[in-house]
């Protein structure tokens, strides 16, 4: 057993205790309850809040009891009465929680109280549809596939997720519910010869198992005699007449329509809850007021259900047959033990208990002090003083080996465990390990519980607010990696790159070269006339990927020639000149008064609270700046740019609010009737709890109640209004705009372009776009054009998989009855008017299953938006369209995409196009049929490999081809620029343009020269590179080196080394070298330093005109020591100092940077 903390704790001995523990702050809470559980074998269920809470928990419990099983019950993950069905990823782990009960009496259930109340399966159900396979076992063929359908098991043609199987020949490959592997089944004649595990992605089969369990494939049962039952129900529920709801046809035809989940009782004659699933002596722990929050979730169910009842086509269910009230859960609660969890200290009643796990004193290192390390060292030496021990936690191996390093000076020696356990039964009074406990604590000693014996000490509590902000610019970096690292990690060879100082070249590869015995990696470039450049890793941020046409039509350079030197001047030229256009038109916009809008903090969290999703990084930045412009005296133009369904119309929302809260009212301009009416839904709904009057003015409105909205909006009884053009009309009479929120602007027509322009004098404006703009126009426009990008997905949102196929009809079939099988919708485009309705006949006889609908642009407006206002009601569950649906309204069951004939699309068509699907955190398909794929044209070749290639969430922002750039960049800048971005490289002319604008901000004249970024060259004859055998895929060592190389601060460079030692584990004697140098590089570079070399007998340092190096210092060093410094010119200051040894080598160096830091003039 696990060593606890406390030995031994109060517990509860009968089903009717109840004891409460108090003071349990940070991590003390997760030592408390493994310390107790430990104790104990009964299975334990411990309730929370949220789920958040619920998912730290079972991390931190997961490491603390290893020897228990820990799971997390979860929830459904879809909204009260959603339109769409959890993913089957969570189906699968929530019957495996269920079956799990039956059979692990010792396990400790985590389990947020919103999932509690909500009514599950009955326990008949999930145990007796439980099957079990084995090898040996005699199983007739046609028989497993009936079980496996019954069961709800999908037949496809290739297995992808949970809930699916697929026979070919004598192999059944198969994904059972409750497990974490799909597994492939080989049959000799009809005995199971083997059963192994096989890899999704690469369909390869590897380890061998003697057996697997499998569970139903859904929590309600398949089979025709529950289908008849659900049809009976349905019909006494809601009348004879629902019998032509879309809900009950598609179940009687054997599909699961999404939202099936909210008509589960329906299937049974009674629902249980999870407490029909536990024993009589199972425990129940629970963290603070749950009966607050199970309060307030019952209050959203209620008022969910109010608002969504009035639909006809999509009856409802009363909340009391789905969840548990109130009163029934606490009476359920009252069967069993209970323990209390608090954080508060409480009195001195029976049943009390104060466990004293406390925050801990600031004890943060602070180097801005003259002994930054005081704190943590007083407060480690009172511990002993009272013989309390102390043990420092790190979240992973690298973060270990960067706190080990950042302590070196304190001259703390820690020793280092392999888990808490080991740290508790040693005797050991400081010790290290890794480990998730995330909050620092001061906890009690077992037996006197007053007095402190043990303080964990987390990487935050010593940094501070530091370590979040890593981790959280970390995962930023992750998902929205910087265009330039992306560029290269993916560089083919023989592709375009551009040098600095050299111009366009071609990429040969990687080689490491023995210069005067000292290994070095470089970069291979190869110019006219076969020229070759050879580029030290070490300069690699001289390098970039040339991006601004075709690949073919790049220039290639000569070395030594002054054709490259002209085009980076023209391109410094032009650069100038939109730099300083960009100052005018945010000159004008300073200049401009705005309303400066007050915002009630109280309100405003209420409304921000209630978002029933977790809120992004970049999202939460896009809205905290949006706050910030409306509050400014300035007015607002701020562009929010995010890919398709990245949250910008959260982001939209919060504006709008501000607004109203200020008794200014809101319009929302949008390009089509169809999005008017879908973000009319999401805003009344949104503003549902607020009195706010949400109107709409479109077609789909009769004229009578369009004069109605237009005269609320005269009188100031509307505060939001949603339209198409309309909104923007000469007779329009608002009673006091205050914010514009303009959806796709670039999709309106110059005349209403122009308006929207007017009305930019008066009134705030936000607009919407999901055109990608890469991140490093971010850097160009600071400042000039308030800029948001949203690049970072939703949580749970899963990556598109992405097919490239050859057009087959069984492929198709498969693909389009996979999808509405799970309840879901297609779409299939063709993008040929003349043939569409002859290939949705072809579509509707292949899968006679599907209900076809067809969509193109020559079709009647008002016919068109009626008949996407039906796909998007699921009256059809495949439309036939062209290209017309690449901007649209966002339907989340619509989540296959099938593109015929994708050869003759765009990249960035294509993007757009598969962004439609996956707008829910359902697996989304892309399948790209092509003719065969011998006649297909290299080009195209290469547009589909790049799209298959480029599954990451928010690819738009970083997809490594330029057209996408191009496009942006146009957007922004105007399209005259894109030959001067041709010339010389969209990376490179907007770095130039950044330093531009930056001059001209600081008073000074934009020349070449000040454009470029100036960087410190260091040559120590030392080996510096990361090992081949250390990283042996050649782009990620090449995005590693960029990444180094461009790095800019100690932090950074720190946070490099933490992710590679995590990733590829700790550094070779080279790669430190190769950090070590860089940093010298960076601190240099800030100093003034162009040039450091040295070697075995000295070296030099050559300052730029702009240097902080003090000369008096110079002339110092000098005067003192003649023999060893001496200065050669007016910049370059030699020295004689003998060091053979590598790593005194850099000691040297850095000493004397730090000692020209110490001198440094302002």
């Amino acid at each position: 057993m696990a060593s606890a903390h406390w030995s031994e704790l109060p517990w509860v001995k009968s089903p009717n205790d109840k004891i409460h523990w108090g003071q349990l702050s940070g991590s003390g809470l997760s030592v408390a309850l493994s310390s107790g559980i430990a104790q104990h074998h009964e299975l334990v269920v411990i309730v929370t809040p949220d789920t958040p809470s619920a998912l730290r928990l079972e991390t931190e419990l997961e490491y603390l009891l290893p020897e228990r099983p820990v799971m997390v019950f979860p929830d459904w993950e879809t909204l009260p009465y959603d339109h769409f069905s959890p993913h089957q990823d969570i189906i699968s782990q929530r019957l495996a929680s269920l079956n799990a009960l039956k059979r692990q009496s010792d396990s400790v259930l985590i389990v947020p109280v919103a999932t509690l109340m909500l009514r599950t399966a009955p326990p008949a159900f999930i145990y007796g549809n439980a099957l079990k396979y084995k090898v040996g076992d005699i199983i007739d063929a046609q028989q497993l596939k009936l079980s496996l359908s019954e069961s709800g098991y999908r037949h496809v043609q290739q297995v992808m997720e949970h809930g699916e199987f697929a026979v070919r020949g004598s192999i059944v490959d198969l994904f059972p519910m409750g497990s974490p592997h799909p597994y492939r089944f080989d049959f000799f004649d009809d005995e199971l010869d083997s059963i192994r595990l096989f890899d999704i992605e690469t369909q390869r089969s590897s380890d061998k198992v003697d057996d697997i369990d499998l569970l139903p494939a859904h929590e309600f049962p398949t089979n025709e005699a529950d289908i008849e039952r659900f049809r009976v129900a349905y019909r006494e529920v809601f009348g004879a007449s629902a019998e032509q709801d879309s809900i009950y046809m598609q179940v009687t035809k054997g599909h699961w329509p999404a939202g099936i989940e909210y008509y589960l009782p329906l299937f049974y004659e009674q629902l249980a809850t999870i407490f029909d699933y536990l024993p009589d002596n199972a425990t129940f722990m629970h963290l603070g007021d749950i009966e607050h929050s199970a309060n307030i979730f019952w209050q959203d169910v209620e008022k969910r259900y109010e608002n969504r009842r009035v639909d006809p086509l999509r009856p409802l269910l009363k909340p009391v047959k789905l969840y548990q009230p109130i009163d029934e859960l606490f009476s359920n609660f009252n069967r069993y033990a209970r323990i209390k969890l608090s954080q508060a200290k409480l009195g001195t009643k029976a049943g009390h208990t104060n466990l004293a796990a406390n925050e801990l004193t600031d004890i943060r290192i602070d180097h801005k002090q003259s002994q930054p390390y005081s704190a943590v060292l007083d407060y480690i030496a009172a511990q002993k003083k009272q013989q309390s021990r102390v043990i420092f936690s790190v979240e992973s191996d690298g973060r270990r080996e960067s706190l080990i390093t950042l302590l070196k000076p304190s001259g703390l020696k820690l020793k280092e465990f392999d888990n808490f356990s080991k740290f508790i039964s040693s005797k050991a009074d400081v010790g290290l390990i890794v480990s998730p406990l995330e909050q620092s604590v001061c906890l009690a000693g077992s037996s006197k519980l007053d007095k402190p014996a043990l303080s964990i000490i987390t990487e935050q509590e010593l940094l501070g607010i530091k370590v979040s902000q890593r981790r959280r610019r970390k995962h930023k970096y992750e998902q929205g990696q910087d265009a330039l690292i992306r560029n290269l990690a993916e560089l083919k060879e023989g592709q375009p790159i551009v040098h600095l100082d050299h111009g366009v070249g071609r990429y040969i590869g990687l080689q490491t070269i023995d210069a005067a015995g000292v290994a070095t990696e470089f970069v291979t470039i190869t110019y006219a006339s076969e020229a070759k450049l050879y580029v030290p890793v070490s300069a690699l941020h001289m390098l970039s990927r040339y991006s601004g046409g075709e690949e073919a039509s790049a220039p290639l350079h000569k070395l030594g020639s002054d054709v490259w030197e002209k085009a980076k001047r023209r391109a410094a030229e032009k650069v100038r000149d939109v730099a300083a256009e960009l100052l005018d038109i945010y000159a004008k916009r300073q200049s401009k008064p705005g309303f400066a809008f007050k915002l009630d903090g109280a309100m405003y969290r209420d409304f921000a609270t209630s978002f029933p999703f977790e809120e992004t990084d970049d999202q939460r930045n896009a809205i905290e700046a949006v706050l910030a412009d409306m509050q400014s005296n300035q007015a607002m133009d701020r562009l929010v740019c995010g890919d398709v369904g990245f949250g910008k119309t959260e982001v939209a929302m919060r504006g709008a609010f501000a607004a109203i809260n200020d008794n200014k009212q809101v319009a929302v301009l949008v390009p089509t009737t169809l999005l008017a009416q879908q973000h009319f839904e999401n805003f009344k709904d949104r503003f549902a709890d607020l009195p706010v009057e949400v109107g709409v003015l479109s077609r789909f409105n009769s004229s009578k109640q369009q004069k109605e909205t237009l005269d609320k909006l005269a009188t100031g009884q509307i505060d939001i209004v949603i339209g198409t053009h309309k909104l923007i009309q000469e007779n329009i009479k608002f009673s006091d705009l205050g914010l514009l929120i303009v959806d796709e602007e670039h999709r309106f027509g110059v005349r209403q372009k122009e308006k929207i322009k007017q009305l930019r004098a008066d009134v705030d404006i936000l607009t919407l776009t999901a055109t990608p703009i890469p991140r490093t126009l971010n850097m160009a426009m600071s400042g000039m054009r308030d800029l948001s990008i949203i690049a970072t997905p939703p949580a749970k949102r899963l990556a598109i998989k992405t097919f490239v196929k050859e057009r087959n009809d069984e492929l198709i079939r498969e693909a389009i009855l996979r999808e509405i099988k799970r309840g879901g919708q297609v779409y299939f485009l063709h993008n040929n008017v003349e043939t569409i309705d002859r290939t949705a006949a072809d579509i509707a006889q292949l899968v006679p299953e599907a209900s076809v609908a067809v969509a193109h642009g020559q079709m009647r407006e008002r016919e068109l938006e009626h008949l996407m206002s039906d796909f998007y009601h699921q009256k059809h569950n495949v439309l036939v369209c062209t290209t017309i649906i690449e901007t649209g309204i966002d339907i989340p069951t619509a989540n296959t995409i099938i593109m015929d004939r994708a050869d003759r699309l765009g990249l960035a068509q294509m993007h757009q196009l598969r962004g439609r699907v996956g707008r829910s955190h359902h697996q989304a398909y892309a399948y790209l049929l092509t003719k065969s794929t011998q006649t297909l044209t290299k080009d195209a070749v290469k547009r589909l490999q790049a799209i298959e290639s480029l599954e990451d969430l928010g690819a738009g922002f970083a997809l490594a081809t330029h057209d996408l750039e191009i496009r942006g960049a146009g957007e922004l800048l105007g399209d005259d620029q894109s030959g001067q971005i041709q010339s010389v490289g969209f990376n490179l002319y907007m770095e130039m343009l950044d330093q531009a604008v930056q001059a001209l901000k600081d008073g000074k004249e934009p020349t070449l020269d000040n454009l470029l970024q100036q960087h410190t060259d260091v040559e120590l004859k030392i080996p510096a590179l990361l090992p081949d055998d250390y990283i042996p895929d050649v782009n990620m060592r090449l995005s590693m080196y960029k990444r180094i190389a461009s790095a800019k601060s100690a932090d950074e460079l720190d946070e490099l080394q933490v992710e590679l030692i995590d990733r590829f584990g700790l550094l070779p004697d080279a790669a430190k070298n190769l950090f070590q140098v860089q940093l010298l590089k960076i601190k240099a570079n800030d100093l003034g330093v162009s040039k450091i070399e040295a070697n075995i007998k000295g070296g030099y340092f050559e300052f730029n005109e702009t240097t902080k190096v003090n000369p008096a210092f110079i002339i110092g060093l000098i005067q003192s020591n003649p023999r060893v410094y001496k200065m050669e010119g007016a910049n370059k200051l030699r020295f004689a100092i003998e060091e053979k040894n590598a790593k005194e080598r850099l000691k040297l160096i850095d000493a004397m940077i730090e000692d020209f830091q110490k001198k440094a003039v302002a």
